[in-house]
C-alpha cells in the first residue's frame, strides 16, 4: 500500500478530506523521525515502539579489494510489534488463507 492510499482509506474511515488525512501521515512520520534522531522512543500502544538498536563497531571486508574495513557502532532505527498486534496478524484468518494458497502453488 503506498501513502496515497493509506491516505484514502483513512479519509474514507474519518471522513476528513485525503489531502488533510496525507498532511497529518507526513507530519506524523516526520515527528517520529524527529523524535528517534534526538533518542526518544515512541511508544503507541497496541501498535508498537519506535526506537533505537546500537549496532557494536565490527570487522567486515570490501570484496572487490578483499581488504577488511572497520564500521564503527552506530544505531539503527526500529520497530518493535506489540505482542496484541502481534497475535492479531497470526491469527488473521485471510492471511491464514493466503499462507495456504502459496504454499499449495510450491
Amino acid at each position: 500500500m503506498t501513502k496515497a492510499e493509506l491516505a484514502k482509506k483513512v479519509s474514507e474511515k474519518t471522513g476528513l478530506r485525503k489531502y488533510e488525512v496525507s498532511e497529518i501521515i507526513d507530519a506524523l512520520l516526520e515527528t517520529i523521525k524527529e523524535s528517534l534522531e534526538e533518542g526518544e522512543p515512541i511508544y503507541l500502544r497496541g501498535f508498537g515502539t519506535f526506537e533505537l538498536k546500537k549496532r557494536a563497531k565490527k570487522l567486515a571486508r570490501n570484496i572487490s579489494k578483499n581488504e577488511p574495513i572497520e564500521v564503527p557502532a552506530h544505531y539503527i532505527p526500529y520497530v518493535k510489534f506489540s505482542k496484541n498486534f502481534i497475535e492479531r496478524i497470526k491469527t488473521n484468518p485471510k492471511l491464514l488463507a493466503k499462507l495456504e494458497a502459496e504454499e499449495e502453488e510450491n
